[in-house]
């Protein structure tokens, strides 16, 4: 709340806000002067860049080219064009996100959104229309809100894309990826997500973002990728907020 009235306020009201209830930092809660990360904490974030595989965007420890793939893409191609995440999934971002996630700390959507535009910039110049990965029903109920549709929101409200929060549906309520494997995650992840009917005119033919908050193994962005190729996408992208190194 006290974020989106700093986005509609003047410059001097904000100003005041800010004296009045002063911003904090996204991990340690320390007082700072501007949205983010306090002095302690930035050190700390493992923010993605170059170089990394052209496919999934697997840091590479050395540069091998631009265009290259790590060996895992090379033996087994993914069906999405291009991963991109923003961050290493550590300790640092665990407990962002998973304050993001469960802790309803809502007020770390602008900069979780800032930070995905600035991993995903080509993604986003590319794409057509910005798809959350799905949440089922009974777990969005219990958590009342699905994460990586607030991010597709905030991306696409920023970036000025369309957004299809509800492309994509979850068909049966499948156990907690947390803790599996990949074989166990595409097992678990088989034939439960699938595009929603009124949506497909929106996704056929066009340039997709499907956003995430953390990719694990791939088998969930995998498995979106699929139904939303099989609901005759041209192309689907892929961006997260943190990966799994």
């Amino acid at each position: 709340m006290i974020e989106g009235i700093r986005r509609l306020g003047s410059g001097v009201a904000n100003a005041a806000l800010d004296f009045v209830v002063p911003r904090q930092c996204a991990i340690c809660r320390a007082f700072i002067r501007s949205a983010g990360l306090c002095p302690t904490c930035w050190p700390k974030a493992r923010f993605i860049v170059p170089p990394f595989c052209a496919r999934c965007g697997l840091p590479f420890d050395y540069d091998a080219g631009a265009d290259s793939w790590c060996g895992a893409c090379v033996s087994r191609s993914p069906p999405y064009e291009r991963a991109r995440a923003a961050m290493t999934y550590d300790d640092l971002s665990r407990d962002l996100i998973l304050a993001f996630k469960h802790g309803d700390r809502l007020d770390l959507t602008p900069l979780a959104v800032s930070w995905l535009r600035a991993a995903g910039g080509a993604l986003i110049a590319d794409a057509d229309v910005v798809v959350p990965v799905p949440m089922h029903p009974r777990r969005l109920l219990r958590r009342r809100y699905n994460q990586a549709a607030v991010l597709a929101q905030g991306l696409g409200a920023i970036a000025g894309i369309e957004v299809a929060a509800t492309a994509l549906r979850r068909t049966r309520r499948t156990a907690a990826q947390s803790g599996l494997g990949r074989t166990a995650r595409e097992k678990n992840l088989r034939r439960a997500i699938a595009p929603t009917e009124a949506a497909r005119p929106r996704l056929a033919g066009r340039r997709l973002l499907l956003i995430d908050d953390v990719f694990t193994t791939g088998a969930t962005v995998t498995a979106c990728t699929q139904a939303l190729l099989g609901a005759g996408a041209l192309r689907v992208d892929v961006l997260t907020l943190a990966r799994v190194i």
